[in-house]
C-alpha cells in the first residue's frame, strides 16, 4: 500500500522558529549559491542527462516554478527564460534515501539528546550538498520530528533535503532499538508487549502524522528479545488499515519469511547471516516487497580503520567529515581497536553475504530500494555513505545505470513519491550536475558541480562544502 504522506508544507507553525531555521540554513560565513526566484523560468543547456530511467544524451531542461516543464526539444526558448550552460557536464536526478537517520550525532558521539532542529537541519544540508535531495528518517526521531519536518517542507529547499520519516518507530520491550547503546536516555520509542498495544502504538503514530511505520523486529544477534510475531502482525495490519506502509529492521533470514507472509512492505536492511532461499525470493517478488540492502552499514565498521588513506584519496570523504570524526579516523589506536578481535571479521562476512543476497534478489526481479542508515552513528557518514553504497551496488552486479535508477526513480517509488525521482515534465526539478560521466564509472557521482532542488541551485561544488562550518552554523 502506498504511504500516507503527512500534511504538506503549508501546515502552521511558529514563524519565529522558521526564521531561526532559515538563518541556520544560510549562515553569513558560508554564502549559499545564489538561488533563482521560485517563479523564474530556467533553461538548463549543454549537459548529458540521465533522467532516472535512461541516458537521454545532451538535451535541455526547461524548469518553471520548481518543476520540469520540458525535457529536450529545440524550439524557441520561453520568453524571459534564464539560460544556464552546463556544457560538458552530466545531470542525474537528486538521490532519494529511503533509510537514513537525522539529528542523532555530534562529532564522535551519538544519542537522542542531539535531536534538535539545529542538528536535523545541519544533517539535511549535508545530505543536500552530496546530491541527496530527499531523506526518509526511518526511526529514532525525537518528539519535535513533526514540527521540524513541517518547517523543512515549508522552507523547501532552503533548509536542506526534503524530509519525511517514521517518527520514533516501534520497538520491542527490552530489545531493539537498544536504548542504552543508542543513547536513548529519554526513550520515545513505544515498545508494545501484545497485539492490542501494537495497534494502539500504530494508531497514535498515524494520528501524529508519520509518513511510514518502522518496526524493530530482530534480536540483535541473540543479545535481546525479538519483537513477537503477534505484535508485528498486528502492527502491520493496523498500519495498512491506516493507509501506512511498514518497514522492518532485520539482520537475519529467520524472521524475513514470516514478515513477508504477514504483509510487510519494506525489508529495511539486507539479510546478512545466510543466503536467501528460493521460497523467500519468490514470495518477495510476487508480493512486491521492497528490499533496502544498506550494504555500507557493516562496511563502515572497518573501512575507515582499514583504509585510513581514504581521507587523503577521497575528496568526497574529506568533505563529509567534521574535525572530531576526521581525527578519530586518523588515530592509529582507534584503527587498531576497530580491527582487533572478531567484530571486523563479522562485519566483512556480513558485507559479503549482503552483496551475494542482493545479487540474487536483483536478478530475480525483487524491488530494490536505496538506503544507508547514514546518521544513525557517527561512522555511518552522511553523504559519503550514499555514494559508497552506489559503488557497492555495482559490486553486487548492478550496472551504473541500474544503481542510479534504484537510487532515484525506484527509491522515490518506494516512498510513494510520484513527483520526483525522474526528470520528466511535471516532476520536481531536483537534480545533480556532475563533472564526469556516472554511467562510465559510478564513482563519478561524487564529482558534484552543483545541486538543484525545487528548481533552485542550492549547493555546489562539493569541494567547497565545509562540514565544520556547516555544523557551526547551528
Amino acid at each position: 500500500m502506498p504511504p500516507r504522506l503527512a500534511r504538506a508544507a503549508c501546515a502552521p507553525f511558529a514563524l519565529a522558529a522558521l526564521a531561526a531555521l532559515s538563518a541556520c540554513a544560510n549562515p553569513a560565513s558560508e554564502p549559499a549559491p545564489t538561488p533563482s526566484a521560485a517563479t523564474d523560468v530556467v533553461v538548463i543547456e549543454g549537459a548529458r542527462v540521465f533522467d532516472g530511467e535512461r541516458d537521454l544524451g545532451v538535451v535541455r531542461l526547461v524548469v518553471r516554478d520548481g518543476r520540469i516543464e520540458a525535457v529536450g526539444g529545440d524550439g524557441p526558448l520561453p520568453a524571459g527564460a534564464r539560460r544556464v550552460d552546463y556544457g560538458g557536464r552530466y545531470i542525474v536526478p537528486g538521490l532519494v534515501n529511503d533509510h537514513a537517520h537525522l539529528g542523532n550525532t555530534e562529532g564522535t558521539e551519538h544519542g537522542g539528546r542531539y535531536y534538535t532542529r539545529d542538528h536535523v537541519v545541519r544533517d539535511l544540508r549535508q545530505f543536500q550538498a552530496f546530491g541527496v535531495t530527499t531523506v526518509n528518517s526511518l526511526g529514532m526521531n525525537g518528539p519535535a520530528f513533526y514540527e521540524i519536518r513541517d518547517a523543512v517542507r515549508a522552507a523547501d529547499p532552503a533548509l536542506g533535503a526534503w524530509m519525511l520519516g517514521a517518527g520514533p518507530g516501534i520497538g520491542a520491550p527490552g530489545g531493539a532499538p537498544p536504548a542504552k547503546n543508542m543513547g536513548l536516555a529519554e526513550d520515545a520509542v513505544p515498545r508494545p508487549a501484545d497485539a492490542a498495544a501494537a495497534r494502539e502504538a500504530v494508531r497514535e503514530q498515524a494520528r501524529r502524522g508519520v509518513d511510514i511505520i518502522k518496526l524493530w523486529v530482530d534480536d540483535l544477534g541473540g543479545q535481546a528479545p525479538p519483537m513477537a510475531p503477534e505484535v508485528y502482525r498486528a502492527a502491520i495490519d493496523e498500519a495498512h488499515a491506516q493507509g501506512l506502509q511498514v518497514a522492518a529492521h532485520i539482520h537475519d533470514l529467520a524472521p524475513a519469511a514470516d514478515l513477508v507472509a504477514s504483509g510487510i512492505d519494506v525489508i529495511a536492511h539486507g539479510v546478512r547471516d545466510r543466503p536467501v532461499d528460493a521460497a523467500l525470493v519468490e514470495a518477495m517478488r510476487s508480493r512486491g516487497t521492497w528490499y533496502i540492502p544498506t550494504l555500507q552499514i557493516d562496511e563502515a565498521n572497518y573501512l575507515y580503520a582499514e583504509q585510513p588513506r581514504l581521507i587523503e584519496e577521497e575528496p568526497a570523504l574529506r568533505a563529509a567529515l567534521q574535525a572530531p570524526l576526521r581525527a578519530r579516523f586518523q588515530d592509529p589506536v582507534w584503527q587498531r581497536r576497530q580491527l582487533e578481535g572478531e567484530a571486523a571479521a563479522k562485519s566483512r562476512a556480513a558485507v559479503r553475504m549482503n552483496l551475494a543476497n542482493l545479487r540474487t534478489l536483483h536478478a530475480a526481479g525483487v524491488r530494490i530500494g536505496f538506503g544507508t542508515d547514514a546518521g544513525a552513528l557517527p561512522h555511518r557518514v552522511i553523504g559519503f555513505a550514499e555514494h559508497r553504497e552506489l559503488e557497492l551496488m555495482t559490486q553486487a552486479g548492478f550496472t551504473p545505470e541500474q544503481a542510479l535508477r534504484t537510487a532515484t526513480r525506484d527509491a522515490a517509488e518506494l516512498l510513494g513519491l510520484d513527483d520526483r525521482g525522474l526528470l520528466a515534465p511535471g516532476r520536481r526539478a531536483d537534480f545533480v550536475v556532475l563533472d564526469a560521466d556516472p554511467l562510465a564509472d559510478i564513482r563519478n557521482t561524487r564529482r558534484i558541480r552543483a545541486v538543484w532542488q525545487a528548481g533552485r541551485q542550492v549547493a555546489g561544488p562539493l569541494a567547497d562544502f565545509d562540514p565544520d562550518r556547516n555544523a557551526a552554523a547551528r
